[in-house]
């Protein structure tokens, strides 16, 4: 399962209703791992007002360096270290042992833990992986902004519950042996083979891609085949509005989300100029019926 937190959903400018950009994903599985995307001005009070701990954040995920994504580290990075944080925090960017030295050698003030910047690629079309948990994985694959960018997958692994009419099928009994088919996916009992599916039912487990700034591009929809949940820029309601900042109108979002068949798209990073989000809302519906506009503090759960 996951949860998705919106801690800030505006572009560029905040209004008195929307934070700069930045998205909390919990991961439940034995436990909950949760984890930052982006991280714009204002971002720990948001978390604060949404009732997140950010001492148990211990990845942040940043799409590209504009202040708007970034700008809440500096504060954020200052308060776990007065709250005696002591665990690693690792940073994954386009770029980040650069930026994120500037960040740590800013200011008079010394750490107790060490951060560790992440660099990630921001050429080409490959999708990478650069987070094998136990029970997920993250990807990455550059986007198309006007700066270095990069777009996230966090994709669930599979999850085998083990069927008990499907071993009664192949007259095997319950046992210690099933711990180790489940490490190793496959398992010889009496010389027969045995592989984790034969005998259980699959999950296969949520998908979810953050975007971050950037035009509708190849490598995003790439990622987002037949997801569960695409989070991409919906900046503007036309194309004709975005002035040349290779950002997203609502239509060419839900366009990339129709070929890509996700099951639902959620627009965020949207202009301050739009006090009414239902405009976009229904424009991107006619193409994509399953689109909402984010809002600060809206909570998705994906299980």
């Amino acid at each position: 399962m996951i949860e998705i937190i919106f801690l800030g959903t505006v572009s560029g400018v905040p209004t008195k209703d929307r934070n700069h950009s930045a998205i909390i994903m919990n991961q439940f599985s034995e436990t909950k791992e949760t984890m930052l995307f982006d991280c714009g001005e204002g971002t720990q009070r948001q978390m604060l007002k949404a009732g997140v701990n950010f001492m148990n954040i211990n990845k942040i995920f940043i799409t590209h360096w504009h202040a708007d994504h970034f700008a809440g580290l500096i504060p954020l990075i200052q308060t776990m270290n007065l709250e005696r944080r002591k665990k690693p925090l690792y940073i994954y960017a386009p770029e980040a042992e650069r930026f994120v030295s500037d960040i740590i050698d800013l200011g008079y003030f010394g750490l107790n833990f060490e951060v560790i910047p992440v660099d990630l690629t921001f050429e080409g079309s490959e999708i990478k992986k650069i987070v094998d948990d136990d029970d997920f994985e993250i990807y990455s694959t550059p986007s198309f902004h006007t700066i270095p960018s990069v777009a996230f997958g966090l994709f669930e692994k599979p999850k085998y519950q083990i069927n008990l009419e499907k071993l009664k099928e192949l007259k095997l009994k319950p046992g210690k042996w099933i711990n180790e088919l489940k490490e190793n996916g496959i398992i010889n009992i009496n010389d027969k083979e045995i592989k984790i599916e034969e005998v259980s039912d699959i999950n296969s487990g949520i998908k979810c891609v953050y975007s971050g700034d950037t035009k509708p591009c190849k490598n995003i929809e790439n990622m987002s085949k037949d997801i569960d949940l695409l989070i991409h820029d919906g900046t503007f309601l036309e194309l004709s509005e975005s002035g040349g900042k290779n950002h997203a109108d609502v239509s060419q979002a839900a366009q990339l989300a129709k070929r890509a068949n996700v099951k639902k798209l959620i627009l965020t990073h949207v202009s301050r100029r739009y006090t009414n989000i239902k405009p976009l809302e229904e424009e991107s519906q006619k193409i994509f019926k399953n689109t909402k506009i984010a809002y600060d503090f809206m909570r998705v759960i994906l299980k």
